[in-house]
């Protein structure tokens, strides 16, 4: 009798789990409200002087989204003294809540991916995880990679959805 044969490992196929692209410092959110006069106006002097006050340590090697849960109107100089602030502490600040800065994160990992390892191979991008992946995701890692690889899939190496094959193959 033959032994089992694992035709998924002799595929040569690579998995790409996209959480991997997820950032690794904890994401916590800063709502300039908090900074306003009754949480809708912006006064310059109490604003500065709330902003002093605060305790930036909470933020040491965390990344930041900055984000106001009101309708006040917040002038451009208030974000870049919020920026300052939270600089000497933060790993990264980003302008949305933590959903959109986690999004962002994500997009700036996978554009500064080394996509050599990719070239000419036959890429399938996970499809399922414990962290729920962005479509925006799906579709920056898919432009990345398009210009390299052999053929793209969505899925798990045994069940894919074929997205991409080079043409010529």
């Amino acid at each position: 009798m033959e032994g089992i044969v694992n035709k998924v490992a002799e595929s040569g196929i690579i998995t790409l789990d996209l959480e991997t692209f997820y950032p690794k410092e904890e994401v916590v959110e800063l709502d300039i409200k908090d900074f306003l006069f009754m949480e809708m106006l912006l006064k310059e002097k109490e604003f500065r002087e709330k902003l002093d006050q605060t305790d930036w340590i909470f933020y040491k090697e965390k990344i930041v989204a900055v984000f106001c849960s009101t309708d006040a109107i917040i002038p451009m100089w208030a974000y870049m003294l919020v920026s300052t602030k939270l600089s000497p502490y933060a790993k990264e600040v980003f302008l949305g809540n933590k959903k959109e800065t986690i999004e962002k994160v994500v997009e700036k990992n996978i554009q500064q991916t080394n996509t050599d390892q990719f070239k000419d191979k036959r890429v399938v991008v996970k499809g399922c995880g414990d962290i729920e992946i962005s479509p925006s995701a799906y579709l920056s890692i898919s432009n990345k990679l398009l210009p390299v690889v052999k053929s793209l899939m969505y899925g798990e190496p045994c069940s894919t959805v074929p997205v991409y094959k080079k043409r010529g193959l």
